[in-house]
């Protein structure tokens, strides 16, 4: 039986080279499938252009199937977006990538829990595409196209705060509370019930078309913890309140329950 750091080692060495951000929600994707009693084995990360390639010409000017439309510099993986998966069996050594094998016994193929998790964290998953269903591979570009990222492109700081905001609410429902942590965390949500209910009486028809600079990051904390469901077309008191609630502490992560 391995324990759950020495399952994370054996995909340590396919992690390195990833998006940091990138790198946390998978360790959590490991962490959360282990805890359902599924062992998930990162097989491939970062490639450079040439190994892109190589594969590229599987299947086309060398033997074997065709594993990969995109050539060097057009696939997530040569950016640090992007991973392959599979299933480690409970010898700790055989990887599998049958997608109906339920070695935890509960009914639900091991495979699709590790996409359930996946995608409660943000990740794509490549059995979604409509067309070249890639089974094993697990995305995060955050709207980004590979011809963005060529062009020196990346994700906005907002954008990243907002996966590490999913991350550590996450977090906070994996770990237990006490009697006294469950009371404080149930006051605390009926205080930010009140504030969001003040917030809505502070919407007026004098919206603006977009959320000021100043505001930008209050809205995003309020939404990655529920309080809001969109920032958008506010007023100005608005988003002054948004504000003096987020810098006094309202919005922390784990305030809010989801």
């Amino acid at each position: 039986m391995l324990t759950l750091e020495q399952l994370k080692k054996k995909s340590d060495k396919r992690l390195i080279g990833l998006d940091p951000v990138f790198k946390l929600v998978l360790d959590k994707l490991i962490e959360r499938c282990y805890a359902r009693g599924v062992w998930v084995l990162i097989t491939q990360g970062l490639r450079t252009y040439a190994e892109q390639d190589a594969l590229y010409a599987q299947g086309r000017t060398k033997p074997g199937q065709v594993i990969t439309k995109a050539r060097g510099g057009y696939s997530n993986h040569n950016f640090g977006f992007a991973v392959d998966f599979a299933l480690l069996l409970r010898d700790g050594r055989t990887v599998s990538w049958d997608t109906l094998r339920d070695d935890d016994k509960d009914s639900l193929p091991d495979w699709s829990e590790v996409v359930e998790e996946a995608k409660k964290l943000g990740l794509e998953w490549g059995g979604d595409w409509r067309t070249f269903k890639d089974m094993p591979h697990l995305q995060m570009v955050f709207g980004l196209s590979t011809a963005d990222f060529r062009a020196g492109k990346s994700p906005t700081q907002a954008q990243l705060n907002t996966v590490l905001a999913k991350i550590n609410l996450l977090k906070m429902e994996d770990e237990p509370m006490t009697a006294e942590e469950k009371a404080a965390f149930k006051a605390l949500q009926n205080t930010v019930q009140k504030q969001a209910d003040r917030i809505k009486t502070l919407e007026t028809t004098a919206k603006q078309p977009k959320v000021p600079a100043w505001a930008e990051q209050a809205c995003i904390n309020a939404k990655a913890v529920g309080a809001l469901d969109t920032a958008n077309d506010g007023s100005f008191d608005f988003y002054r309140m948004v504000t003096m609630l987020d810098r006094a502490g309202v919005f922390k992560r784990g305030v809010v329950a989801q």
